[in-house]
Formats: C-alpha cells, sequence, structure tokens
C-alpha cells in the first residue's frame, strides 16, 4: 500500500535561505490579517463631520470626519490601539517588500520557467492585490497626508481621455471629495482585497507544493530529483521558528518605531495640502514618475489629453506590469527552452543578459523612487530642484541602459574568473623558486563551492552563455516527473 501520508510528511523543502523570503510574505500576511481583524473593531469608515473631543488635546474641538476621529480615538484612548496600529503598517510594508524581493530571487534565477510560468503570473497579481491593498488601507484614516493622496489618484482619473470625470464621479460618488469614497475602500480592503489576496496565496501553495521547489545545482541534484529537509520535523520546527520571529520582530517595531503619525497631519481638507508629504515607498515610484514628465498637454477635438498625468500614471505602470507578465514567456521563446522542464536554478552570472535586464528595471525604478522625493532631496543638500529634476531626467533614461552594460559586463568577467579559479586552483600562498631563478606560487584544488557553483572537472560547469537572454542547455531534456 502507498504511505501516502509518510510521503507527505517526508516533502522535501530546500534548506537555503533564499527559499524562505516567500514565507517572509506569507507570516507578514498572517500578522497583517490578525491584526486588521482587531482594528475594524474600533474603526468607522465614515466621513460625516464630527468635532473631535477625545485624549490628544491639540486636536481637541476640531471638526473632522469620524473616520480620522475614529483612527485617533484607536492611537490615543483604545489600549494597545497605536501598537496594533504601527504593527499593522509595519506588517503591510514588510509584506509588499517580501514579495517584491521574492520575485526579484525567482526572476535571477530562472525559477519563472517551465512548468511555473503559472506561478510567476499569480505571483506578479500578488503584487499588484498588494499594492492595491496597501494603498486602500493607507488612505482610510482621511489625514491630510493620505487625502493628498487621493487628490492625485483623482487627478490620474481625470486625466483618462473622455471618460476621466465619468470615472471619478463613479469612484468618489460625487464630486471630489465625496462622502463614499472611505466606505468603498474600507469594503476593498476589509473584504475584497483580502479576498482575493488569500485566495491566490492558497493557490499559489498548491502549485509550489505539487510542482515542488527549484533547487541549487549540486552533487545529487538534477533535474530528476528534490534534495533538502523533510517537511516533518525539520522544515516545520525551522519554519514555525520563521513564523514566530517574523511576528516579534513586526510588534516590537510597532512598539518602538513610530510611522504614520497621523496626528501630527490633521484631518483632510480639499483646500489644503501636505507640506513635503512623501507616499509610502511602494507608490513612490509613480510619484517620481509624476513630478519628471514635462507639463505636456494636446487639445483634440474639445477633450484635452494631459500627457503629463497620463503618460507615468496610467501608461508607465500598465507597461511596467505588462513587462512583469510576459517576460517568462517571451524569454523562453527567444531561447526555445520553453520545450522542456527546469528545476535547477540558474546563478545569476550564467544568465549576463537576463540579469543585466533586471538590474536595469531596478535602476529604472530606483531613480523613479528618488524622484518622487525631490523637493525634500533638494532642501537636505541645498540644490536646486529644477536641476534635480534635470538630473533625474537623464538618470532614467542613461541610468538603465549604463547599468545593463555593466552587469552584463561583470556576469561575463565572474563567469571567466570562476573558470580560471577551478582550472589552476586557489593559491595557497607558498612561493618558491623554480629551477630557471623565476619566482612562482602553488596552487590547491577548490574546496569550497557557494550554491550551484560548477566544480571540476570544468565538463561539469554549465554551459557558455550565449548573446540572447540565455542559452539553452545542450544536456538531455528533463523527464515530466521528478523524484523526492
Amino acid at each position: 500500500m502507498y504511505d501516502g501520508g509518510g510521503a507527505l510528511l517526508r516533502k522535501a523543502f530546500p534548506d537555503h535561505w533564499s527559499f524562505l523570503l516567500g514565507e517572509l510574505a506569507l507570516y507578514s500576511l498572517i500578522v497583517l490579517v490578525l491584526t486588521g481583524v482587531w482594528l475594524t473593531l474600533f474603526f468607522q469608515p465614515d466621513m460625516h463631520e464630527v468635532i473631535y473631543g477625545g485624549g490628544y488635546v491639540p486636536l481637541r474641538g476640531v471638526p473632522m470626519s469620524a473616520a480620522f476621529d475614529s483612527t485617533l480615538h484607536i492611537s490615543f484612548d483604545v489600549r494597545g490601539g497605536l501598537l496594533m496600529r504601527q504593527t499593522h503598517h509595519w506588517a503591510a510594508l514588510v509584506f509588499v517588500s517580501a514579495i517584491g524581493v521574492h520575485m526579484m530571487r525567482i526572476f535571477f534565477t530562472g525559477a519563472f520557467r517551465r512548468p511555473r510560468e503559472m506561478n510567476w503570473v499569480i505571483g506578479v497579481t500578488l503584487l499588484v492585490l498588494a499594492l492595491a491593498e496597501g494603498f486602500a488601507g493607507y488612505s482610510l484614516p482621511d489625514d491630510l497626508l493620505s487625502g493628498t493622496g487621493m487628490r492625485i489618484a483623482q487627478g490620474i482619473m481625470l486625466s483618462l481621455p473622455v471618460v476621466g470625470t465619468y470615472v471619478s464621479f463613479f469612484v468618489f460618488g460625487a464630486e471630489y471629495p465625496g462622502q463614499d469614497i472611505v466606505p468603498r475602500l474600507y469594503s476593498a480592503h476589509v473584504l475584497l482585497l483580502p479576498g482575493a489576496l488569500i485566495a491566490l496565496v492558497t493557490v499559489h501553495l498548491i502549485l509550489v507544493f505539487h510542482l515542488k521547489h527549484t533547487q541549487w545545482r549540486g552533487p545529487g541534484r538534477s533535474n530528476r530529483n528534490a534534495v533538502g529537509k523533510p517537511m516533518f520535523p525539520q522544515f516545520t520546527a525551522s519554519s514555525g521558528g520563521l513564523s514566530l520571529m517574523v511576528a516579534g520582530w513586526l510588534f516590537l517595531l510597532g512598539g518602538l518605531a513610530q510611522i504614520n503619525p497621523v496626528w501630527v497631519y490633521g484631518p483632510y481638507r480639499p483646500d489644503q495640502a501636505s507640506t513635503g508629504s512623501q507616499p509610502d515607498w511602494y507608490v513612490g515610484f509613480l510619484e517620481g514618475a509624476l513630478r519628471l514628465v514635462p507639463p505636456w498637454e494636446t487639445d483634440v477635438a474639445g477633450h484635452t489629453f494631459m500627457w503629463n498625468v497620463l503618460l507615468p500614471a496610467v501608461v508607465l505602470p500598465g507597461l511596467l506590469f505588462l513587462v512583469l507578465y510576459a517576460y517568462p514567456f517571451v524569454e523562453q521563446r527567444l531561447t526555445r527552452e520553453g520545450e522542456r522542464e527546469r528545476h535547477l536554478c540558474d546563478r545569476p552570472r550564467e544568465r549576463p543578459v537576463r540579469t543585466g535586464l533586471g538590474v536595469a528595471g531596478l535602476t529604472f525604478y530606483g531613480v523613479l523612487l528618488l524622484a518622487g522625493g525631490n523637493d525634500v532631496i533638494a532642501a537636505s543638500f541645498r540644490i536646486s530642484v529644477n536641476t534635480l529634476t534635470w538630473i533625474f531626467r537623464v538618470a532614467l533614461v542613461v541610468g538603465p541602459v549604463l547599468a545593463f552594460l555593466l552587469t552584463r559586463r561583470l556576469c561575463t568577467a565572474l563567469l571567466a574568473a570562476e573558470r580560471e579559479r577551478l582550472a589552476e586552483g586557489v593559491e595557497s600562498g607558498e612561493v618558491r623558486q623554480n629551477t630557471s631563478g623565476g619566482y612562482e606560487s602553488s596552487h590547491v584544488p577548490v574546496e569550497n563551492f557557494r550554491p550551484g557553483a560548477p566544480r571540476a572537472p570544468l565538463s561539469a560547469a554549465p554551459p557558455e552563455p550565449g548573446a540572447r537572454t540565455g542559452t539553452p542547455d545542450p544536456g538531455r531534456h528533463a523527464p515530466e516527473h521528478r523524484n523526492r
């Protein structure tokens, strides 16, 4: 009889630290859900005006929305409320960060290839939903900082040709800001988006469980097997410990590191804007894009196309996520690797073009993120905002190209140095005089190898990458099924 339960408990999980990044996202999501459920017991998603009379003395007697009033009530009058609020916010930042870093690991190691393309698509969708969920939660307190973000969001809606005003009225329920946006964001934040996130995370984990993890090259590892520690008890113990560490650090941050002090900003008023306002980092690239595009507008048949808003806030993010969705299929088509399964991870240096493209994309994102704070940077370093804006504009075009060329060259150089090291060995530190009177250093065989690194003999090393994104492995085709 087949031992199904025993086979399940013996399922192999990789033990390299890079495979734990996805778990960080999962456990921060759990903290998010638990703290979010607690916050729903006290938060009021209502935009009707009230007069504040709570425990924060500087704002007593100030008119504000019931949403902002309840946020202050949680922060100052509910026992443990500020801890839960700040832990929830820190968990959101860690959740989005962990998804991004986890996807970077998947990208640079080629773990998105067949048969895992669908899991990559799910991962990108999870990133989109996490961004939307974060923005919705960030906007709920109805403070001056989040209200400034909502005003920008409304401007993006209005930039849509022909239908912009209709979209704005539909979302806000009336002329901006209306009375409906916070209740609608609340429904999306606590019901629709979390439900979609949890459902996709479940599907993602089922696929990971079914397809098994990728793994680094090494002795005894191939496309035919999966090597690692068994699910029980080793993986269960280490993963459980990691979950407690994540929760502990998030609550420690919530108790010691202040974040989003809404009482400093005050309630939102449409006639005011928060000076030096900065959004959470995950939407900072949109802020930077809006600041870099010149004030381009075009009038066509009575309709104004606001390119300075439409291009950076609608077209650009759409293209970025379209590239992310399509990349696994495009690369496999160009390299003709889609015909066989790939279960061994690439080292980034083995794929110079792919690695160069990834670093170029990160450089592009980094320039936009920095540009989102150009006013703060200019004030801090006492330089002209206009000068800094032009520097960022040039860097946005030149930076990714230079990053791609430099990264590709560095990967090629690392491969050459590695092959030389394998062929000649490493220096032992001993120097001797030869028969001709010269001096030479002795070498010893390489004994320490990083995960996935080739080993002697050189014929066992991975093939030399070509000029394209990646060169197909000329070795035999991988089987359709893998052993444990």
